[in-house]
């Protein structure tokens, strides 16, 4: 028979427990990425009602505001693909990432990023860019590096992973390389294609699978860093709704979002430091790029960038206004 004092502590422990089950334990490193295994396989299945959505949730697609069983949960048909990168953050409660999946029968790459609240969905986030054909070798399967565990002498802190992903975007809009920490080696590719090191030789091979090595010039061998010094990005006039809240300190992945803005009123830009031209001629109408990127770091420099973008009208709303 349980003592006076034995079922007072019985009765506080029991309330403690029901408390704490009600307010909804948080989902930690396993379970976001479990949320987001059972989201993408709930996509590919059009099913919504699988999905734990708060009833408030915001869901975006491609910047527009969509409810659930509307955009990709009613064109997908098929997937995820072994081209999967998933990042997830416990204190943020957030996850999301790169995959391979098809929409409407065609190979479609796809962002995503999942919030949770007390066990509920209250944000998703989708964004769709459909990669040319000849990127499609480049996005069969991951490159190895990108989800492999960072030692613990290499490992930088949750903070720290935010802080460089942030000035990518920096290095990007003051056109200055050397505002962000990136690593010799590092290797960045857009929808599939390899956009740095500008050509030269590499273990990911050509930029466009299939044609020839460019010729070993100093625009051939340009990294992350000289790229953006010599201006080549000029035609990006800023870069708005700019979020890198989602990191992974064992895996040193970070997820950045964002909306590029191009005005194009000017079509000719100077180029610095390459023999083998001086300027560099956009002729481009204007236009916006929103934008998800993935990057490897470690060792307190970015070395490898995974991104996607879809190209919107200029000065497009993000979608979370």
């Amino acid at each position: 028979m349980l003592k006076a004092k034995s079922v007072v502590a019985l009765g506080v422990a029991i309330l403690v427990t029901t408390i704490s089950q009600g307010a909804g334990a948080a989902c930690d490193r396993a379970c976001l990425l479990r949320l987001a295994d059972d989201y993408l396989a709930a996509l590919a299945a059009k099913a919504p009602a699988r999905v734990p959505f708060a009833t408030n949730v915001r869901m975006v697609e491609n910047a527009k505001r969509i409810k659930p069983g509307e955009g990709l949960w009613q064109t997908t048909t098929g997937g995820p693909t072994e081209f999967k990168l998933i990042v997830p953050d416990a204190v943020s409660q957030q996850v999301g990432g790169i995959v391979m999946m098809q929409s409407e029968g065609k190979p479609a790459q796809i962002g995503f990023r999942l919030k949770l609240e007390n066990d509920r969905i209250t944000e998703a986030e989708h964004l769709i860019a459909l990669p040319r054909e000849q990127s499609l070798a480049n996005l069969e399967r991951l490159r190895p590096g990108l989800l492999m565990e960072v030692p613990y002498e290499y490992a930088d802190s949750r903070g720290r992973l935010i802080h460089i992903a942030k000035s990518y975007y920096d290095a990007l809009d003051w056109n200055n390389g050397n505002l962000s920490p990136f690593a010799p080696d590092c290797d960045r590719r857009e929808n599939g294609m390899r956009t740095a090191p500008s050509g030269g030789p590499s273990l990911g091979g050509t930029s466009v699978p299939g044609t020839a090595a460019r010729p070993a010039t100093l625009l051939g061998m340009q990294d992350c860093t000289s790229q953006i010094n010599s201006q080549t990005f000029q035609y990006i006039d800023r870069i708005d709704n700019r979020r890198v809240e989602i990191a992974d300190e064992k895996t040193g992945l970070v997820i950045g979002l964002s909306h590029f803005r191009h005005e194009m009123k000017q079509k000719e830009f100077p180029i610095l430091n390459d023999p083998g031209r001086t300027s560099m001629t956009m002729n481009f109408d204007p236009f916006d790029l929103p934008a998800l990127h993935v990057y490897k770091i470690w060792g307190g420099q970015i070395h490898e960038i995974e991104a996607l973008g879809f190209m919107a009208p200029y000065n497009a709303p993000t979608g979370w206004e």
